[in-house]
C-alpha cells in the first residue's frame, strides 16, 4: 500500500487489510505499506488516522512509516497506490514490464479502470478521514475476500 508520505492512507491500507485478513483466517499473507516520499521515515501515522482506525477496531498504533524502495517490487506480489501521482512515482522506479504490472490503484479492485482516487485526508477535518476509511476498507474487504477465494482453490 502506497502513498505520499506513509502516515495517512497507506498505512490505513496496511491496517484493514491485516485486519480483513485476519478475520478471514489468512495469516500468512505479508501485508505493508510506504510513502513516495521520505518525508514522515520512522515516524507513527497521523494520530487522526490512528484514532478514525481505532474507532474501527482496527490497530495502527505500532505502524512506522518508510519510503518505497526498488525492493519492494521483488517482495511483494502486489503494489496498490492511492492515486495518480503515487501511481507515476511508482512506476518511475520500475524497470521492467513485470514490475508496472504489479502496479494499480487501489479502488480499482472495487471500481475497474476508473482509476478512483483515495482522497488525502490530511488537510480536512474528521469528516474526510472517515470518508477514507469507508472506501479503503471497502477495497481492502474485497482484495481480503478475494485472497480468500484464491486459498480455497
Amino acid at each position: 500500500m502506497v502513498c505520499l508520505g506513509n502516515i495517512c492512507r497507506s498505512p490505513l491500507a496496511e491496517g484493514i487489510l491485516r485486519h480483513r485478513l485476519n478475520e478471514r483466517g489468512l495469516h500468512n499473507i505479508r501485508v505493508d505499506s510506504a510513502g513516495t516520499s521520505g518525508y514522515h521515515t520512522g515516524d507513527h501515522p497521523d494520530a487522526r488516522t490512528i484514532q478514525n482506525a481505532r474507532k474501527h477496531q482496527v490497530d495502527l498504533s505500532q505502524l512506522i512509516s518508510r519510503q518505497f524502495t526498488r525492493h519492494d517490487f521483488a517482495a511483494f506480489d502486489f503494489i496498490y497506490v492511492m492515486d495518480s501521482s503515487n501511481y507515476r512515482d511508482v512506476i518511475a522506479l520500475a524497470q521492467t514490464e513485470e514490475e508496472k504490472s504489479k502496479v494499480d490503484l487501489l479502488l480499482n479492485t472495487v471500481w475497474k479502470g476508473e482509476n478512483r482516487a483515495v482522497p488525502d485526508p490530511y488537510y480536512g477535518g474528521e469528516t474526510g478521514f472517515e470518508h477514507v476509511f469507508q472506501l479503503v476498507d471497502r477495497a481492502c474487504t474485497k482484495l481480503a475476500d478475494d485472497l480468500l477465494k484464491q486459498h480455497a482453490l
